[in-house]
């Protein structure tokens, strides 16, 4: 099967369709299984990186910011490149070149801070296209760096036996360039499909599921078609869809989608499945995306969350304001121990290098990863996730301030045996108390009713005193923390052993 055309992909999902064994209800949707490898890999890495990293001004909404007129983008925009009617969105695309991207080099940093799979965005709601189309001529391969960019990122991956997934933000391109149309711009009518603008619809109010003017079945099944492509030219193990596609009108097409995407993977011997955020789609048909944000508790399904090394972009500026490492540790940790995934995202440069910024977080997930490891990859929940007086706040964006973790807060998860308990704030005194772990005797309505054999500070090398009574488990590192693996920085793990 050689799809070349939009009428061709169609045919092409109603065929695989019909082949089964799902059908575009959420009923056999529900049939999916998750992959195997999503519940042992806990971390993945995110990528945003297209033309709008070349202005690296403000955030990856760049290219809809600069057409609204009086915002801090379009200012710059003059300022910088000049009227937009002279340099528009799509000038920017020459000076997207990529020179220096290496997608080895990106895959060996990711794969040494212990990710297990790989998330580039294919299409971001400005349209533009970071892989070979077939379907439009505004993407990577014809224009910009002339390069598969997509393409390249996937075999790079699989080199280092990283699972290779993808995004489709394409959805809100139905909406994402119409300011243009309100002042003398390169974005004017009339506008055609296959125009690398078209529709720049009027903008909706984000928050109405039956906003108009509706999406019409001509840009509905470009975006199938698109999507269908994605999917048989790269087989992506996951699909990621951004926030609009819970709109009204894309219903009959994401269950169609979903249908044929399934089907696909089981054509080639592999589960795949979906992640969606917003309840786009029916719980359990897919993997539930919480962006920037998590759950209080732990949940009876896997789930992930999308965050970034930066609070205010996905992409590459020039004013990129970062979270901490022990903040995206801690992360990781909190999520991990209520069944989820992190899914961390990181924005290269225009000419394909990793920021300064970035890498260091990388290479400081990769040192504690290194050492402690074995409390996430591969690790399941405990009986429960938590302790301490800090609690990690639910819903999407939630993580604009960095939380005050303390000695006293932990973080369980258990794997190859036994329990691991992350203290996310290192006391000063090399002294913990995990009070979870308590001995209880007698009759006791709950709790921990363990016995406990062994107790190990991850990456110390010093003598562990520990003791188990009615208050916890009280572990003091009776050597101090010089000549350890142990970052204080960074939450330490510790590992018990049951008998």
């Amino acid at each position: 099967m050689r799809p070349e055309c939009e009428q061709d992909y169609l045919a092409a999902v109603e065929e695989i369709i019909a082949q089964g064994p799902y059908s575009a209800d959420w009923d056999s949707l529900m049939q999916a299984k998750t992959p195997e490898w999503f519940l042992r890999e806990k971390l993945g890495i995110f990528i945003h990186w297209g033309i709008y990293s070349v202005p690296a001004f403000g955030s990856e909404w760049y290219s809809r910011n600069m057409y609204i007129q009086g915002s801090p983008e379009y200012e710059h925009h003059i300022r910088t490149y000049g009227p937009h009617n002279r340099f528009g969105y799509r000038d920017f695309i020459p000076l997207f070149t990529a020179e220096r991207f290496d997608p080895d080099a990106w895959m060996k940093l990711f794969s040494e801070a212990g990710a297990g799979y790989v998330f580039p965005v294919a299409e971001h709601h400005d349209g533009f296209q970071m892989y070979e189309s077939s379907l439009s001529g505004w993407n990577a391969k014809e224009m910009g760096p002339h390069r598969d960019i997509l393409g390249e990122l996937k075999r790079a991956a699989g080199a280092h036996g990283m699972q290779f997934c993808t995004s489709s933000h394409r959805a809100e391109h139905w909406f994402f360039m119409s300011h243009g149309r309100e002042f003398d711009s390169d974005i004017r009518e009339p506008m055609e499909k296959g125009d690398f603008y078209w529709p720049a619809m009027p903008e909706p109010d984000h928050h109405d599921l039956r906003s108009m003017p509706y999406p019409d079945e001509v840009f509905l099944k470009d975006w199938l078609a698109r999507t269908a492509e994605l999917i048989l030219k790269y087989r992506p193990e996951l699909l990621y869809f951004d926030w609009w596609i819970q709109h009204e009108a894309f219903k009959p097409y994401l269950k169609k989608l979903a249908a044929f995407y399934y089907n696909c993977g089981k054509m080639w011997g592999q589960e795949v499945l979906i992640c969606y955020k917003y309840d786009a789609m029916m719980s359990g048909t897919g993997i539930v995306e919480m962006e920037r944000g998590g759950f209080a508790d732990a949940k009876p399904y896997p789930w992930q969350t999308d965050t970034a090394v930066a609070r205010n972009s996905w992409c590459y500026t020039d004013s990129l304001v970062y979270k901490s490492s022990s903040e995206i540790i801690c992360t990781l940790l909190d999520v991990v121990s209520k069944n989820g995934n992190l899914l961390l995202n990181i924005g290269p440069k225009a000419d394909g290098t990793i920021p300064d910024g970035d890498r260091r977080i990388l290479e400081d997930l990769a040192a504690w990863m290194k050492v402690n490891g074995v409390a996430v990859t591969g690790a399941k929940v405990w009986r429960k996730p938590a302790e301490g007086p800090t609690k990690a706040p639910e819903g999407q964006f939630s993580d604009q301030a960095e939380p005050a973790y303390t000695k006293e807060d932990y973080r369980f998860t258990v794997n190859h045996g036994c329990i691991f308990a992350a203290c996310l704030k290192c006391p000063e005194d090399g002294c913990f108390r995990i009070r979870s772990l308590a001995e209880r005797r007698g009759e006791m309505p709950s709790g921990y009713h363990g016995l406990t054999g062994r107790v190990e500070i991850l990456g110390y090398h010093g003598r562990v005193r520990w003791q188990a009574d009615a208050d916890g488990l009280s572990v003091t590192a009776e050597d101090g923390w010089s000549g350890s693996d142990v970052d204080v920085r960074f939450p330490v793990v510790i590992k018990i052993t049951m008998e």
